[in-house]
């Protein structure tokens, strides 16, 4: 489908040149095209003779010998690329009719104008100077990724020194083949369903200006105190129900509940402050046991300002491995990090704690010494009738495969160590493989001699059954993020408070990432403070309008509470779809781009729902100033841009948030997608953008999800 000139009538005279310029480098791709598959026609003897991906690797070197002397560098370093995947990847010989391409770069060279199509296949045809290099390869893409139109560049190339001018750079849309979008720097245009081309605002395909500071960071505001400049001193800023849980008694056990942003974070560690200042408490016998790393940092930053600085603080994970080799008094065995997802919600499940709980009832203390205690846990772990009755429990949040999952993962667990079986070869060497890595490192036999941080807090609960823990109790303990603490670490904290339990408990039921949570009045009992105060806090400080409407949304089929109450109206939630999930990247990694030019101040992310994602778009963003890639939970607190997943931006908050994946194939309809969902989108304290490439979520598809209607800014709070 061309364009005439009854087409272009809505755009202006510069707008109607930039449709043509694209409609006929459109046309010569697809000439291009067809004489390519001609020649591939005329070669079907030697297709049939070698697989596909032999056939490729010969496409791109007979285009290499035929290219230019400036074309050849770009297209032997893609060859050399394409032949380290070949034993990983297949690619498509030719670019697709339907998407021969995803963006257009225009530069200049040596006085020489060149047009580049970003794609996903290569296709190259000097004489009519057509060029489709595949965007995640190509050196040249960094020059689309790097630089804004008008910029120069200077680039290193293989073989060659890029120096050059940017003098188009569009990202362009195909609908079923035709071309149906074009997005530059100063304008989107988009091709209507009658076929004529109109002009859309781009503010609204950009980050909304004015978000920096939204979101506290320690060292900038007080948390959940936007614009304090004394964070410790915070009672004129709480609102009533924060106060009151703030100052309630010490001895009074306090379960603080609430919306993302609601100031549950706030409420826990500002009544720790104040419970040891008013009854003098030391700090060594007070602790905050936090799941995620970054949440853990966070906490200690925040609790510097408020004089208790020395507070233990704790990953939920490094608390159970410390305590374990104070109360088995030996060192554990090397932790297994990558247990099979199934195996891990199984070890948490509360259906696994009832199970054990009656298993274990009449051990004898002889059978609580640590070896002893870990082979009665793998005799349940590898007894199928046992783990079967285990996941029949709870048939809605537990697989039948984890039966079978954790039978393996323990045997190979139980296993000797490969170490030990070639402990007679004296030479170090003989025991490396050929690459140079330990010579278990990448088989089943890894996981010989390991533990899972799972099992852990499982076997100190045995011991706190059997009252085997006595250690110096804690005069306060703070659980925040507390409907991702599974029912063995909630019996064994139990045993470390100090009678009467003095404890504050903070969390949100619809963020909980675990099958673990099995709701509050379980928790508690669990934890023995069946009487707790509950407090819940019923406004947003942290999402705006906008943001916590569609949070609801998300989780409403799940809870039973209604939509809180955001404390501004802010920016409306920008929504954008694409056909390919490459497109979506560009797209986003170009806004990110702008917005740290434009708001230096400013914190964003890009929340990821894996982090295979995530390490993705980082490659896009990876020389953009202040652009950091955090799967460890290191967060330096810092104006700039995070890329990272949802597992550790739980706990967070940004001034833009940007969810690249909102997705049928990330975010499906169950129940753990719609909390993780919930989690990512919550972190946004000025604006929040949803982006999808493919099929996009049910999750969010009431919502006009589309690749030319993205929100106006709406309303800011200058208050």
């Amino acid at each position: 489908m061309g364009v005439s000139r009854s087409d272009l009538r809505a755009l202006s005279k510069a707008e109607s040149a930039l449709v043509l310029d694209e409609e006929e480098l459109l046309a010569r791709v697809r000439e291009a095209l067809t004489r390519a598959r001609a020649r591939e026609l005329s070669r079907d003897a030697l297709q049939r003779a070698r697989a596909h991906e032999l056939e490729t690797l010969r496409e791109l070197r007979q285009q290499a010998a035929q290219a230019s002397e400036d074309d050849a560098p770009t297209l032997m370093h893609e060859l050399a690329l394409r032949q380290r995947l070949f034993e990983r990847e297949q690619h498509a010989t030719l670019p697709r009719d339907a998407l021969p391409y995803l963006a257009h770069l225009r530069v200049t060279e040596g006085g020489k104008t060149k047009d580049y199509c970003l794609g996903q296949q290569s296709l190259l045809d000097s004489d009519a100077g057509v060029r489709v290099v595949d965007w995640r390869v190509a050196p040249i893409a960094q020059v689309f990724y790097r630089y804004a139109e008008g910029d120069e560049y200077e680039e290193e190339f293989p073989g060659r020194l890029a120096e050059g001018r940017v003098d188009a750079r569009r990202i362009v849309v195909f609908t079923a083949g035709v071309l149906s979008q074009i997005i530059t720097s100063s304008v989107s245009l988009r091709r209507g369903d009658d076929g004529n081309w109109v002009a859309e605002s781009r503010e609204g395909l950009a980050l909304t200006s004015g978000g920096a500071g939204h979101a506290a960071r320690p060292g900038a505001l007080g948390i959940g105190l936007r614009g304090s400049a004394e964070p410790a001193d915070i009672t004129a800023f709480l609102d009533r129900t924060q106060y009151e849980a703030v100052v309630a008694a010490a001895h009074e056990p306090l379960l603080v509940l609430g919306s993302a942003g609601s100031g549950k974070t706030t409420v826990a560690l500002h009544r720790l402050a104040h419970i040891v200042a008013r009854e003098g408490l030391a700090l060594e016998r007070v602790s905050v046991v936090v799941p995620e790393e970054g949440l853990s940092r966070l906490t200690r930053r925040l609790l510097e300002p408020l004089g208790v600085a020395k507070a233990q603080v704790e990953r939920l994970d490094v608390w159970a491995l410390r305590l374990a080799e104070r109360v088995f008094a030996e060192r554990m065995p090397p932790l297994c990090e990558d247990a099979p997802g199934v195996v891990s919600s199984l070890k948490r499940h509360p259906a696994l704690y009832r199970a054990l709980e009656q298993r274990f009832a009449h051990l004898k203390p002889t059978a609580l010494r640590f070896k002893r205690l870990r082979w009665q846990l793998a005799e349940a772990f590898t007894d199928r009738d046992f783990l079967r009755a285990v996941v029949n429990a709870a048939p809605h949040e537990l697989r039948q495969s984890a039966v079978e999952e954790t039978v393996r993962h323990c045997m190979l667990q139980l296993a000797d160590p490969i170490k030990a079986e070639l402990d007679s070869i004296v030479d170090p060497e003989r025991k490396r493989a050929l690459d140079g890595r330990d010579i278990a490192a990448g088989t089943p036999q890894e996981l010989a001699g390991s533990i899972d941080p799972e099992d852990l807090p499982i076997l100190l609960c045995v011991c706190a059954w059997h009252g085997k823990i006595s250690l110096s109790p804690l005069s306060h303990l703070v659980l925040d993020e507390a409907e991702d603490f599974s029912f063995f670490e909630l019996r064994v904290l139990r045993d470390l408070l100090a009678e009467p339990r003095s404890v504050t408990l903070a969390g949100d039921e619809s963020q909980r990432t675990h099958s673990s949570f099995a709701g509050w009045p379980a928790a508690q009992a669990v934890l023995g403070v069946q009487d707790a105060r509950v407090c819940r806090l019923a406004v947003s400080y942290r999402c705006p309008e906008p943001v916590a409407e569609l949070a609801h949304r998300v989780i409403a089929p799940l809870s039973e509470h209604a939509a809180p109450r955001a404390a501004r109206s802010g920016v409306l939630v920008g929504h954008f779809h694409f056909p390919e999930p490459d497109q979506a990247e560009l797209f986003v990694a170009n806004a990110l781009r702008e917005l740290l030019e434009r708001e230096p101040a400013a914190s964003a992310a890009i929340i990821a729902q894996e982090p295979e994602r995530a390490t993705r778009l980082f490659e896009l963003l990876r020389d953009a100033p202040r652009a950091r890639l955090v799967l460890d939970g290191e967060f330096s607190f810092e104006a700039g841009l995070d890329v990272t997943d949802v597992d550790n931006a739980k706990g967070l908050e940004f001034d833009y948030v940007i969810v690249p994946d909102a997705d049928a194939a990330s975010y499906p309809d169950t129940p753990e997608a719609r909390h993780r969902l919930h989690v990512a989108i919550t972190r946004a304290a000025h604006q929040l953008w949803l982006v999808s490439g493919g099929q996009r979520s049910a999750l969010v598809a009431s919502e006009p999800l589309t690749a030319t209607s993205a929100s106006r800014p709406g309303h800011r709070d200058h208050s």
